[in-house]
């Protein structure tokens, strides 16, 4: 499917917002030719080639993600796709259980050179501080087209300003000496930073960078990351954040950012983020800042790792405690009320999807007895 296919390719990895990165660089490549894309995050050795198998012959962009857990995953997939383009968000301490470092997770991210097609071109973020050893990477691969995205004055897609509103971002950047500013529809630093990716991806695959950053504006979070939902309940409502799919400690940090600038009283639902390894009960711990730094009114946390950051908080940070995702529901249901931002994240491992249907469900049992007075 992929030789017999004309489209141009890009691939997108990374330890952190690569679906949404991913996602955002089909919408707006499909508003500009016939796009395939990896659906969901159909990202492994069986997603891929079921991803590439379903791309079109007449395709003029082909977008997919690829993702790993343990060195040697990415190499393979990369020669499958054959990208014009590679795209790495970024490297942090995710997957720690399978590896010593963040240096041997970046060489791992790095495998995604291994298949790249002559004359490809590479796009790195400029603030990640394995960004030199990545582009050393890149050299040895025989990559010479390497754009940059980032906050970093070096930057090639440089982000000079975000302005963070409750459901979007207005993005000021300098790209390639051009003063530019568009909207993003998702809230988060994180957002503006990766819609640069997008825009270097963008450019690289030489489609049209003013009709790109207009479809921006259309991006909204996937169900599971960032993902909002406001719920009526008795007295008004509560603002709901899906970001139950995943976690790391990069993401926690990012995703409590995003409540922190979220009006009202600020709910964070944390369950365990998985396979960080013998660093997890530190990693959980130094979670304790972005709480306070963000003005985080209550924590209620799930699993044994969470536990380390519940004796963190402590009783007089606002934190209560559960065993599991199951545990800690009751006392979240009770909690809120209208005019609270609640968001809920962990591993998917950790069970926190049942939570944010439960919450959603209040809006159902609030506008339950309504109908029956109807009635």
């Amino acid at each position: 499917a992929r030789s017999r296919a004309s489209a141009r390719v890009a691939a997108v990895t990374g330890s952190a917002g690569k679906t949404s990165t991913k996602d955002a660089l089909a919408l707006v490549l499909g508003r500009q030719g016939k796009t395939a894309a990896t659906s969901g995050n159909l990202n492994n050795h069986w997603g891929l080639p079921l991803s590439l198998a379903r791309l079109p012959r007449d395709a003029r962009f082909g977008v997919f993600e690829m993702g790993m857990s343990a060195p040697g995953e990415i190499a393979p997939l990369s020669r499958l796709a054959r990208p014009d383009v590679a795209v790495i968000t970024n490297v942090e301490s995710v997957h720690l259980e399978f590896f010593n470092s963040e240096e041997g997770i970046a060489d791992a991210k790095a495998e995604i050179f291994t298949g790249m097609e002559s004359g490809g071109t590479a796009v790195l973020n400029r603030d990640n501080r394995h960004f030199e050893r990545l582009r050393r990477h890149a050299d040895a691969a025989g990559i010479s087209n390497i754009l940059t995205f980032g906050a970093h004055e070096a930057a090639d897609f440089q982000l000079t300003d975000v302005e963070i509103k409750p459901a979007h971002c207005r993005v000021s950047a300098r790209i390639q000496n051009r003063d530019v500013a568009y909207t993003i529809g998702a809230p988060g630093r994180h957002w503006a930073l990766n819609s640069l990716a997008v825009l270097a991806a963008v450019t690289a695959l030489e489609a049209d960078i003013d009709l790109a950053m207009a479809a921006l504006a259309d991006v909204t979070p996937p169900k599971g990351r960032g993902s909002r939902t406001k719920v009526s309940i008795e007295g008004g409502s509560f603002l709901l954040i899906d970001e139950s799919y995943n976690a790391s400690p990069a993401s926690m940090r990012v995703a409590l950012d995003v409540l922190g600038a979220a009006p009202g009283r600020r709910i964070a639902v944390l369950g365990d983020m998985r396979e960080l390894g013998p660093q997890s009960p530190a990693l959980h711990a130094g979670l304790a800042a972005s709480i306070t730094r963000n003005n985080i009114d209550l924590v209620f946390l799930a699993g044994e790792n969470m536990a380390h950051l519940a004796t963190t908080l402590g009783r007089d940070g606002g934190a209560a405690h559960g065993k599991d995702s199951a545990a800690i529901l009751p006392l979240v249901r009770d909690a809120v009320r209208a005019g609270d931002v609640v968001m809920v994240k962990g591993s998917f491992g950790s069970n926190m999807a049942p939570v944010v249907a439960a919450l959603a469900a209040l809006g159902r049992e609030a506008c339950a007895p309504a109908m029956a007075g109807e009635r």
